[in-house]
Protein backbone atom coordinates (compact mmCIF):
# COMPACT_ATOMS: atom_id res chain seq x y z
CA UNK A 1 0.00 0.00 0.00
CA UNK A 2 1.52 3.43 -1.09
CA UNK A 3 0.83 6.74 0.07
CA UNK A 4 1.65 10.46 -1.33
CA UNK A 5 3.44 12.24 1.38
CA UNK A 6 0.78 14.64 1.17
CA UNK A 7 -1.90 12.77 0.50
CA UNK A 8 -2.04 9.98 3.21
CA UNK A 9 -5.16 7.63 3.30
CA UNK A 10 -7.46 6.98 6.41
CA UNK A 11 -6.40 3.31 4.88
CA UNK A 12 -2.75 3.94 5.17
CA UNK A 13 -3.14 5.34 8.90
CA UNK A 14 -5.11 2.45 9.84
CA UNK A 15 -2.77 -0.30 8.47
CA UNK A 16 0.02 2.02 10.24
CA UNK A 17 -1.71 1.70 13.76
CA UNK A 18 -2.51 -1.50 13.55
CA UNK A 19 0.93 -2.94 12.64
CA UNK A 20 2.25 -1.25 16.24
CA UNK A 21 0.37 -4.59 17.70
CA UNK A 22 2.97 -7.45 15.25
CA UNK A 23 6.24 -7.08 17.09
CA UNK A 24 7.72 -8.22 13.28
CA UNK A 25 6.60 -5.24 11.65
CA UNK A 26 8.20 -4.11 8.46
CA UNK A 27 7.63 -0.54 7.18
CA UNK A 28 9.32 0.42 3.95
CA UNK A 29 9.64 3.94 3.78
CA UNK A 30 10.38 4.84 -0.10
CA UNK A 31 11.29 8.36 -1.92
CA UNK A 32 12.84 10.68 0.57
CA UNK A 33 16.16 12.18 1.03
CA UNK A 34 17.86 10.04 3.69
CA UNK A 35 20.31 12.34 5.84
CA UNK A 36 21.57 9.33 7.82
CA UNK A 37 24.42 11.04 10.25
CA UNK A 38 26.12 7.59 9.12
CA UNK A 39 29.93 9.28 8.06
CA UNK A 40 30.09 5.55 6.10
CA UNK A 41 26.63 6.11 4.43
CA UNK A 42 26.34 10.47 4.10
CA UNK A 43 23.23 11.59 2.52
CA UNK A 44 20.63 9.88 -0.04
CA UNK A 45 18.76 11.16 -2.32
CA UNK A 46 15.12 9.06 -3.69
CA UNK A 47 16.06 6.15 -1.05
CA UNK A 48 14.22 4.41 0.94
CA UNK A 49 14.42 3.04 4.99
CA UNK A 50 13.31 -0.31 5.92
CA UNK A 51 11.93 -0.85 9.61
CA UNK A 52 11.80 -4.52 10.45
CA UNK A 53 10.42 -4.51 14.25
CA UNK A 54 12.27 -2.32 16.38
CA UNK A 55 15.11 -1.87 14.21
CA UNK A 56 16.82 -0.41 11.04
CA UNK A 57 17.02 -2.94 8.62
CA UNK A 58 18.10 -1.42 5.69
CA UNK A 59 19.13 2.53 3.79
CA UNK A 60 19.50 2.55 0.33
CA UNK A 61 18.19 2.90 -2.61
CA UNK A 62 15.28 0.24 -4.31
CA UNK A 63 15.32 -1.55 -1.29
CA UNK A 64 11.87 -4.62 -0.95
CA UNK A 65 10.41 -6.34 1.32
CA UNK A 66 7.40 -8.66 1.38
CA UNK A 67 4.11 -7.75 3.41
CA UNK A 68 5.62 -4.41 3.92
CA UNK A 69 3.55 -1.18 4.88
CA UNK A 70 5.06 1.27 2.18
CA UNK A 71 4.67 4.85 2.96
CA UNK A 72 5.88 7.32 0.36
CA UNK A 73 7.80 9.86 1.57
CA UNK A 74 8.46 11.47 -1.71
CA UNK A 75 8.66 15.41 -0.50
CA UNK A 76 10.50 14.75 2.74
CA UNK A 77 13.60 14.13 5.11
CA UNK A 78 14.01 11.59 6.78
CA UNK A 79 16.61 11.90 9.78
CA UNK A 80 17.38 10.28 12.82
CA UNK A 81 15.27 11.75 16.00
CA UNK A 82 17.12 14.23 17.77
CA UNK A 83 18.93 13.62 21.28
CA UNK A 84 18.51 15.87 24.27
CA UNK A 85 21.54 14.98 26.63
CA UNK A 86 19.81 17.08 30.01
CA UNK A 87 16.29 18.32 30.69
CA UNK A 88 14.67 19.05 34.36
CA UNK A 89 11.92 17.35 33.09
CA UNK A 90 9.19 17.45 36.00
CA UNK A 91 9.37 21.64 35.80
CA UNK A 92 7.57 21.42 32.45
CA UNK A 93 3.65 22.50 34.07
CA UNK A 94 5.93 25.84 34.90
CA UNK A 95 6.91 26.73 31.79
CA UNK A 96 8.09 30.10 31.39
CA UNK A 97 7.09 31.46 34.17
CA UNK A 98 10.23 33.13 35.21
CA UNK A 99 11.08 34.21 31.40
CA UNK A 100 13.66 37.04 32.41
CA UNK A 101 15.40 35.31 34.74
CA UNK A 102 19.43 36.58 34.91
CA UNK A 103 21.14 34.43 36.68
CA UNK A 104 21.28 31.24 38.37
CA UNK A 105 20.77 32.56 41.80
CA UNK A 106 17.18 33.69 40.48
CA UNK A 107 16.41 30.61 39.44
CA UNK A 108 17.11 28.71 42.12
CA UNK A 109 15.32 30.99 44.54
CA UNK A 110 12.38 30.49 42.21
CA UNK A 111 12.00 27.25 40.98
CA UNK A 112 14.08 24.94 43.03
CA UNK A 113 13.94 26.71 46.64
CA UNK A 114 10.32 27.93 46.44
CA UNK A 115 8.23 25.98 43.96
CA UNK A 116 10.05 22.16 43.68
CA UNK A 117 8.94 21.71 47.13
CA UNK A 118 5.34 21.80 46.21
CA UNK A 119 5.64 19.39 44.25
CA UNK A 120 3.88 15.83 45.38
CA UNK A 121 4.45 12.88 43.06
CA UNK A 122 1.25 13.32 40.71
CA UNK A 123 3.04 16.84 39.69
CA UNK A 124 6.20 14.85 38.97
CA UNK A 125 4.45 12.39 37.00
CA UNK A 126 2.33 15.74 35.04
CA UNK A 127 5.45 17.67 34.33
CA UNK A 128 8.00 14.87 33.42
CA UNK A 129 5.30 13.34 30.75
CA UNK A 130 4.21 16.62 29.22
CA UNK A 131 7.96 17.16 28.44
CA UNK A 132 8.66 14.03 27.39
CA UNK A 133 5.64 14.43 24.96
CA UNK A 134 6.52 17.35 23.52
CA UNK A 135 10.36 16.08 23.00
CA UNK A 136 8.28 13.75 20.68
CA UNK A 137 6.23 16.30 19.08
CA UNK A 138 9.31 18.47 18.48
CA UNK A 139 11.28 15.42 16.97
CA UNK A 140 13.56 14.97 20.10
CA UNK A 141 12.83 10.59 20.22
CA UNK A 142 15.60 10.55 23.16
CA UNK A 143 15.97 12.25 26.37
CA UNK A 144 17.62 12.52 29.71
CA UNK A 145 15.75 14.07 32.60
CA UNK A 146 18.18 14.87 35.16
CA UNK A 147 15.17 14.27 37.73
CA UNK A 148 16.36 16.40 40.81
CA UNK A 149 13.13 16.59 43.04
CA UNK A 150 12.97 12.91 44.25
CA UNK A 151 11.51 14.25 47.55
CA UNK A 152 9.87 10.70 48.17
CA UNK A 153 10.50 7.34 46.27
CA UNK A 154 7.07 7.64 44.92
CA UNK A 155 8.39 11.00 43.35
CA UNK A 156 10.83 9.11 41.66
CA UNK A 157 8.53 5.87 40.43
CA UNK A 158 6.08 9.06 39.23
CA UNK A 159 9.00 10.48 37.15
CA UNK A 160 10.24 7.09 35.63
CA UNK A 161 6.44 6.15 35.38
CA UNK A 162 6.08 8.92 33.00
CA UNK A 163 9.19 8.24 30.76
CA UNK A 164 7.82 4.57 30.01
CA UNK A 165 4.43 6.01 29.63
CA UNK A 166 5.19 8.40 26.97
CA UNK A 167 7.35 6.13 24.44
CA UNK A 168 10.26 8.08 24.72
CA UNK A 169 13.20 6.43 24.81
CA UNK A 170 13.85 8.30 28.30
CA UNK A 171 17.46 8.38 30.55
CA UNK A 172 16.19 9.01 34.31
CA UNK A 173 19.06 10.58 36.03
CA UNK A 174 17.87 10.69 39.57
CA UNK A 175 19.30 13.03 42.35
CA UNK A 176 17.75 14.64 45.00
CA UNK A 177 16.42 17.96 46.02
CA UNK A 178 18.34 20.96 46.63
CA UNK A 179 16.17 22.81 49.09
CA UNK A 180 13.35 21.75 51.32
CA UNK A 181 12.38 18.78 52.78
CA UNK A 182 12.47 15.49 51.65
CA UNK A 183 13.16 11.36 52.74
CA UNK A 184 16.53 11.32 52.31
CA UNK A 185 15.94 8.21 50.03
CA UNK A 186 18.69 9.22 47.60
CA UNK A 187 21.28 7.51 46.75
CA UNK A 188 20.30 4.63 48.00
CA UNK A 189 16.62 4.16 46.97
CA UNK A 190 18.37 3.89 43.51
CA UNK A 191 18.99 0.03 43.90
CA UNK A 192 15.12 -0.07 44.26
CA UNK A 193 14.40 1.74 41.23
CA UNK A 194 16.74 -0.63 39.58
CA UNK A 195 15.23 -3.44 40.73
CA UNK A 196 12.02 -2.32 40.13
CA UNK A 197 11.68 -0.65 36.44
CA UNK A 198 15.43 -1.38 35.06
CA UNK A 199 15.97 -4.98 35.50
CA UNK A 200 16.36 -5.70 31.43
CA UNK A 201 19.12 -4.76 29.44
CA UNK A 202 17.20 -3.72 26.28
CA UNK A 203 14.58 -1.35 27.81
CA UNK A 204 13.59 1.94 26.06
CA UNK A 205 14.19 3.75 29.46
CA UNK A 206 17.63 3.54 31.49
CA UNK A 207 18.64 4.53 34.92
CA UNK A 208 21.74 7.00 35.46
CA UNK A 209 22.96 8.76 38.61
CA UNK A 210 22.85 12.60 38.70
CA UNK A 211 24.96 14.86 41.44
CA UNK A 212 26.40 18.10 41.06
CA UNK A 213 30.44 19.52 40.82
CA UNK A 214 30.27 20.87 43.42
CA UNK A 215 28.54 21.18 47.14
CA UNK A 216 28.75 25.35 47.32
CA UNK A 217 25.00 25.32 46.35
CA UNK A 218 23.41 22.74 48.57
CA UNK A 219 25.76 21.21 50.55
CA UNK A 220 28.07 17.75 50.14
CA UNK A 221 25.39 15.40 49.75
CA UNK A 222 24.73 15.94 46.13
CA UNK A 223 27.71 16.50 45.13
CA UNK A 224 29.85 14.07 43.24
CA UNK A 225 33.10 12.11 44.99
CA UNK A 226 33.73 9.02 46.09
CA UNK A 227 30.76 8.03 47.65
CA UNK A 228 28.58 8.66 44.52
CA UNK A 229 30.78 7.40 42.78
CA UNK A 230 30.95 3.79 44.67
CA UNK A 231 26.90 4.21 44.34
CA UNK A 232 27.12 4.06 40.47
CA UNK A 233 30.02 1.79 39.49
CA UNK A 234 28.00 -0.61 42.53
CA UNK A 235 24.83 -0.17 40.06
CA UNK A 236 26.82 -0.29 36.86
CA UNK A 237 25.45 2.94 35.85
CA UNK A 238 26.49 6.32 34.41
CA UNK A 239 26.69 9.70 35.95
CA UNK A 240 25.15 12.85 34.73
CA UNK A 241 26.62 15.76 36.51
CA UNK A 242 25.09 19.54 36.71
CA UNK A 243 26.49 22.83 37.33
CA UNK A 244 30.09 21.92 35.30
CA UNK A 245 30.99 25.68 35.35
CA UNK A 246 33.81 28.09 36.51
CA UNK A 247 36.46 27.79 38.72
CA UNK A 248 35.27 25.75 41.63
CA UNK A 249 34.30 22.67 38.86
CA UNK A 250 37.41 23.19 37.71
CA UNK A 251 39.18 22.57 40.62
CA UNK A 252 36.96 19.48 41.46
CA UNK A 253 37.78 17.70 38.15
CA UNK A 254 41.05 17.94 39.30
CA UNK A 255 40.38 16.25 41.98
CA UNK A 256 38.68 13.57 40.60
CA UNK A 257 40.99 13.14 38.21
CA UNK A 258 43.78 12.82 41.24
CA UNK A 259 41.26 10.43 42.86
CA UNK A 260 40.76 8.09 39.87
CA UNK A 261 36.92 9.43 39.36
CA UNK A 262 36.57 10.27 36.42
CA UNK A 263 36.21 8.12 32.82
CA UNK A 264 33.45 7.92 29.76
CA UNK A 265 30.82 7.17 32.25
CA UNK A 266 30.45 10.21 33.14
CA UNK A 267 28.50 12.83 31.77
CA UNK A 268 29.98 16.46 31.91
CA UNK A 269 26.99 19.43 31.50
CA UNK A 270 27.36 22.99 30.43
CA UNK A 271 31.12 22.56 31.50
CA UNK A 272 31.49 26.49 30.54
CA UNK A 273 34.25 28.50 31.75
CA UNK A 274 36.35 25.54 32.55
CA UNK A 275 40.29 26.08 32.79
CA UNK A 276 42.01 24.52 29.97
CA UNK A 277 43.51 22.12 32.66
CA UNK A 278 40.26 20.88 33.38
CA UNK A 279 38.99 20.24 29.80
CA UNK A 280 42.49 18.33 29.31
CA UNK A 281 41.45 15.96 32.54
CA UNK A 282 38.16 15.64 30.88
CA UNK A 283 39.18 14.44 27.21
CA UNK A 284 41.73 12.18 28.15
CA UNK A 285 39.86 10.01 30.59
CA UNK A 286 36.86 10.02 27.63
CA UNK A 287 34.04 12.43 29.96
CA UNK A 288 31.21 13.36 27.53
CA UNK A 289 30.28 16.68 27.64
CA UNK A 290 26.74 18.41 27.21
CA UNK A 291 26.16 21.58 26.03
CA UNK A 292 23.08 23.84 26.76
CA UNK A 293 23.55 26.84 24.38
CA UNK A 294 20.43 28.85 25.34
CA UNK A 295 21.11 28.14 28.28
CA UNK A 296 24.21 29.89 28.76
CA UNK A 297 23.69 32.58 27.34
CA UNK A 298 19.82 33.28 28.06
CA UNK A 299 19.85 32.93 31.95
CA UNK A 300 24.51 34.28 31.94
CA UNK A 301 25.78 31.33 33.27
CA UNK A 302 29.58 31.93 34.29
CA UNK A 303 31.30 33.97 31.15
CA UNK A 304 27.63 33.14 29.51
CA UNK A 305 29.30 30.85 26.20
CA UNK A 306 28.93 28.04 25.16
CA UNK A 307 32.08 26.49 25.51
CA UNK A 308 32.06 24.56 22.23
CA UNK A 309 35.72 25.62 20.27
CA UNK A 310 36.83 24.24 23.72
CA UNK A 311 35.46 20.75 23.67
CA UNK A 312 35.97 20.59 19.86
CA UNK A 313 39.91 21.52 20.63
CA UNK A 314 39.99 18.90 22.70
CA UNK A 315 38.38 16.26 20.46
CA UNK A 316 34.96 15.91 22.58
CA UNK A 317 31.78 16.39 20.24
CA UNK A 318 29.32 17.52 22.81
CA UNK A 319 25.64 16.44 22.89
CA UNK A 320 23.20 19.68 23.34
CA UNK A 321 20.54 20.18 26.00
CA UNK A 322 17.19 21.96 26.31
CA UNK A 323 17.77 22.57 30.34
CA UNK A 324 15.03 24.32 32.29
CA UNK A 325 11.53 24.89 30.35
CA UNK A 326 10.81 27.50 33.15
CA UNK A 327 12.81 29.89 30.93
CA UNK A 328 14.05 28.59 27.84
CA UNK A 329 12.50 27.10 24.60
CA UNK A 330 11.31 23.18 24.17
CA UNK A 331 13.12 22.09 21.04
CA UNK A 332 16.27 21.12 19.74
CA UNK A 333 15.73 23.33 16.88
CA UNK A 334 17.05 26.52 18.63
CA UNK A 335 19.55 24.62 20.46
CA UNK A 336 21.16 23.98 16.94
CA UNK A 337 20.40 27.71 15.75
CA UNK A 338 21.58 29.25 18.73
CA UNK A 339 24.70 27.64 18.91
CA UNK A 340 25.66 28.14 15.33
CA UNK A 341 25.08 31.68 15.64
CA UNK A 342 27.07 32.19 18.74
CA UNK A 343 30.00 29.97 17.54
CA UNK A 344 30.09 31.88 14.04
CA UNK A 345 29.72 35.31 15.90
CA UNK A 346 32.53 34.82 18.02
CA UNK A 347 35.45 33.16 15.58
CA UNK A 348 34.20 36.04 13.31
CA UNK A 349 34.54 38.33 16.15
CA UNK A 350 37.82 36.92 17.11
CA UNK A 351 39.62 36.87 14.02
CA UNK A 352 37.87 40.17 12.73
CA UNK A 353 41.21 42.87 11.72
CA UNK A 354 43.47 39.99 12.04
CA UNK A 355 43.81 38.82 8.40
CA UNK A 356 43.11 35.55 9.80
CA UNK A 357 40.54 33.35 9.12
CA UNK A 358 37.42 32.30 11.39
CA UNK A 359 37.29 29.00 11.99
CA UNK A 360 33.58 28.55 11.97
CA UNK A 361 31.55 25.38 12.76
CA UNK A 362 28.92 24.26 10.14
CA UNK A 363 25.23 22.95 9.79
CA UNK A 364 26.42 19.64 9.71
CA UNK A 365 28.35 20.30 13.12
CA UNK A 366 25.06 20.86 14.75
CA UNK A 367 23.26 18.68 13.68
CA UNK A 368 26.19 15.83 14.62
CA UNK A 369 25.54 17.36 18.06
CA UNK A 370 21.71 17.00 18.25
CA UNK A 371 22.04 13.36 16.92
CA UNK A 372 24.73 10.98 16.79
CA UNK A 373 27.46 12.80 18.89
CA UNK A 374 24.22 13.41 21.54
CA UNK A 375 23.93 9.58 21.74
CA UNK A 376 27.49 8.92 22.29
CA UNK A 377 27.07 11.45 24.82
CA UNK A 378 24.78 9.52 26.45
CA UNK A 379 26.65 6.19 26.09
CA UNK A 380 23.81 5.07 23.24
CA UNK A 381 25.46 5.51 19.81
CA UNK A 382 25.43 1.82 19.53
CA UNK A 383 21.50 1.80 20.02
CA UNK A 384 20.60 5.40 18.50
CA UNK A 385 21.79 8.57 16.75
CA UNK A 386 22.43 7.77 12.95
CA UNK A 387 19.76 5.86 10.56
CA UNK A 388 22.69 2.94 10.69
CA UNK A 389 21.20 -0.56 9.86
CA UNK A 390 20.98 -2.60 13.28
CA UNK A 391 20.54 0.56 15.25
CA UNK A 392 17.15 1.00 16.73
CA UNK A 393 14.63 2.69 14.39
CA UNK A 394 14.28 6.52 15.98
CA UNK A 395 13.62 8.49 13.21
CA UNK A 396 11.75 11.51 12.12
CA UNK A 397 10.06 12.47 8.60
CA UNK A 398 10.08 16.38 8.12
CA UNK A 399 7.88 17.80 5.16
CA UNK A 400 10.51 19.46 2.69
CA UNK A 401 7.43 20.81 0.60
CA UNK A 402 6.02 23.20 3.37
CA UNK A 403 5.95 26.79 3.42
CA UNK A 404 9.17 27.59 5.16
CA UNK A 405 10.82 24.56 3.76
CA UNK A 406 10.36 24.17 0.24
CA UNK A 407 12.05 24.06 -2.37
CA UNK A 408 14.94 21.12 -0.71
CA UNK A 409 18.12 22.21 -1.71
CA UNK A 410 20.21 21.21 1.13
CA UNK A 411 18.50 18.68 3.15
CA UNK A 412 20.92 19.49 6.44
CA UNK A 413 20.40 23.03 6.32
CA UNK A 414 16.84 22.62 5.94
CA UNK A 415 16.42 20.32 9.24
CA UNK A 416 19.09 23.21 11.01
CA UNK A 417 17.88 26.49 9.56
CA UNK A 418 14.29 25.98 8.21
CA UNK A 419 12.14 23.30 9.26
CA UNK A 420 10.08 23.49 12.64
CA UNK A 421 7.99 21.47 14.68
CA UNK A 422 5.43 22.07 12.92
CA UNK A 423 7.26 20.31 9.49
CA UNK A 424 7.32 17.13 11.60
CA UNK A 425 5.14 14.47 10.34
CA UNK A 426 5.67 11.17 11.74
CA UNK A 427 8.02 10.12 14.35
CA UNK A 428 9.26 6.74 15.44
CA UNK A 429 10.93 5.40 18.32
CA UNK A 430 12.58 1.47 17.96
CA UNK A 431 10.36 1.16 15.56
CA UNK A 432 6.81 2.26 17.18
CA UNK A 433 4.47 4.96 15.67
CA UNK A 434 4.75 8.33 18.69
CA UNK A 435 3.74 10.89 15.80
CA UNK A 436 1.63 10.53 12.53
CA UNK A 437 0.26 13.20 9.70
CA UNK A 438 1.84 15.70 12.41
CA UNK A 439 -0.26 14.43 15.52
CA UNK A 440 1.19 12.75 18.28
CA UNK A 441 -0.36 9.36 18.17
CA UNK A 442 -2.46 7.73 21.35
CA UNK A 443 -2.10 10.88 23.27
CA UNK A 444 -5.43 12.61 24.56
CA UNK A 445 -4.28 16.22 24.30
CA UNK A 446 -7.13 17.70 25.96
CA UNK A 447 -7.03 15.46 29.37
CA UNK A 448 -3.34 16.51 29.09
CA UNK A 449 -3.85 19.88 29.05
CA UNK A 450 -6.72 19.61 32.03
CA UNK A 451 -4.18 17.62 34.15
CA UNK A 452 -1.41 20.19 33.34
CA UNK A 453 -3.71 23.04 34.67
CA UNK A 454 -4.92 21.07 37.52
CA UNK A 455 -1.27 20.62 38.81
CA UNK A 456 -0.37 24.27 38.51
CA UNK A 457 -3.11 24.92 40.50
CA UNK A 458 -2.12 22.77 43.42
CA UNK A 459 1.21 23.68 43.46
CA UNK A 460 0.12 26.95 43.16
CA UNK A 461 -2.54 26.35 46.49
CA UNK A 462 0.24 24.92 48.47
CA UNK A 463 2.43 28.10 48.22
CA UNK A 464 2.49 30.92 50.25
CA UNK A 465 1.48 34.41 49.33
CA UNK A 466 -2.70 35.55 48.20
CA UNK A 467 -1.69 35.80 44.93
CA UNK A 468 -1.06 31.94 43.43
CA UNK A 469 0.28 32.62 40.14
CA UNK A 470 3.03 35.03 40.88
CA UNK A 471 3.82 33.06 44.20
CA UNK A 472 5.35 30.44 41.29
CA UNK A 473 7.05 32.89 39.36
CA UNK A 474 8.68 34.93 42.93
Amino acid sequence: MTSRPRQRSAALSTTLLAAEADPRRTILLTGATVVTMDPALGILHGADVLIQGDRIADVGHRLHATDAVVVDLTGSVVAPGFVDTHRHAWQAQMRRTIPDVDDLAGYLTSTLARVAPAYRPHDMYVGTRLAALTALDCGITTMLDFSHNSRTGAHSDAAVTALIDSGIRGVHAAMGPHFGSWDRQWPADLTRLKNTYFSAGDQLVTLRLAALATPDIAGPHLAYGPDLARVAADLDIGVSLDVMFGPAASEAILRWQRAGLLGPHLESIHSTALSADAWSALRDAGVTVSLAPTSDTQIGLEDAVPPVDEALSHGIRPGLSIDVEVALASDMFTQMRTLLSVQRMRAVHSAYGTGTAPARITTSDVLDFATLSGARTLGLDAVTGSLTPGKQADLIVVDAEDLNTMPLHDPVGTLVLGADRSNITAVWVAGRLRKWDRRLVGVDIADLRDQVHASVESIAARLPGPDRQEAIAR
